[in-house]
């Protein structure tokens, strides 16, 4: 998929000022065209994401009553049981329930309201069976969160704004950690009709970071021609895209896109796949307003970060009733 292009976020770093305004012009090309790039020169340490995707396949390996002690549901702190959670109904289409399991950690550092820190600001559960679990976890969220910052102010670059026009409302943040197992075919059977490993959706926030596996039942991102690709993959790569939330702080000059994981394929019975899932949003209590053109293209009302957040979690749980209506910021990618 050409449209999602490799950019080395190394000259951005290096301070270059050449450097900086090549990389921030292909990531707004990027973000313009596909919603989705991939991106190396992140400094992330190769081990430390190896290490946590190990102590994850060590947690989704324990007996299933040893894993219940930490079941939650969606907006939760803890494990997501296979069952809970169908993506596809975020965009309106009743789907079976995603064909996967999770563990979900996240912001924990409260603002002193308890209505707020309740749901955005949980104390993370962590499995005392798995042995550095938690300081894995912690490490990489710490790290992932520097990792969106930067991002957002190459975004900023891109959009020729002040440096810190994203990133003023990311003192406080809300973000989620989300290490997905996809189980094999072996262990779930033939997916039923309209079933994956997680349904059509886009994503909720400003930045997701997610470091994944390849796979025959790996991500596909839907293109602006309305077809559903294979994502490329690069050894080392994170892959990026964007969120909602971003897509309507843009005025759609940027694209959430449509993108889902394909359910286990027979072609490869004992595939299972781990992904790191980062996302990203901002204060809780932010407002977001649309960028006027020429920046952006469409303008919206103004919305509160986490009452739009909000919404859109309640309509992705199994069995809670919805009443969200497909947000306009994906009108053109259907």
């Amino acid at each position: 998929m050409s449209s999602v292009p490799l950019i080395d976020l190394a000259p951005w770093s290096q301070g270059d000022a050449a450097g900086k305004a090549g990389v921030a012009a292909r990531v707004d090309s990027a973000l313009r065209d596909s919603g989705f790039l991939l991106i190396t020169g992140h400094g992330v340490a190769d081990d430390l994401r190896s290490r946590m995707r190990s102590l994850s396949r060590e947690f989704f390996a324990l007996p299933e009553e040893a894993k219940a002690r930490y079941a939650v549901t969606v907006g939760g702190r803890g494990w997501l049981p296979p069952g809970v959670e169908a993506n596809g109904y975020a965009e309106g289409t009743e789907t079976p329930p995603d064909l996967k399991e999770s563990y979900s950690a996240g912001a924990e550092d409260g603002v002193g309201v308890p209505e707020v820190d309740s749901f955005w600001f949980q104390p993370n559960v962590w499995p005392g069976e798995v042995a550095g679990f938690a300081a894995a976890a912690r490490e990489y969220m710490t790290r992932m969160r520097s990792l969106s910052d930067e991002l957002l102010t190459i975004f900023a670059a891109a959009l020729g704004l002040e440096p810190t026009y994203f990133t003023r409302h990311t003192g406080h943040p809300t973000y989620t950690f989300n290490i997905n197992w996809y189980p094999p075919i072996t262990r779930v059977g033939a997916p039923r009709d309209g079933q994956f490993r997680i349904g059509p959706h886009t994503d909720f926030g400003t930045v997701t970071v997610l470091d994944r596996q390849a796979g025959a039942g790996g991500l596909q991102v839907y293109t602006g021609d309305g077809e559903w690709v294979d994502a490329p993959f690069e050894a080392g790569a994170f892959t990026i895209n964007i969120g909602d939330l971003m897509a309507r702080w843009t005025g759609d000059r940027w694209r959430s896109t449509r993108h889902r994981v394909l359910p286990p394929d027979p072609s490869a019975p004992d595939e299972d796949l781990v992904s790191l899932i980062f996302f990203y949003e901002t204060d809780h209590d932010a407002r977001i307003s649309s960028l006027a053109p020429p920046r952006g293209r469409h303008g919206y009302p103004d919305v509160i970060a986490s009452e739009y957040l909000r919404e859109k979690l309640d309509a992705i749980t199994v069995g809670r009733p919805s009443t969200l209506h497909p947000d306009p910021a994906r009108r053109e990618q259907r």
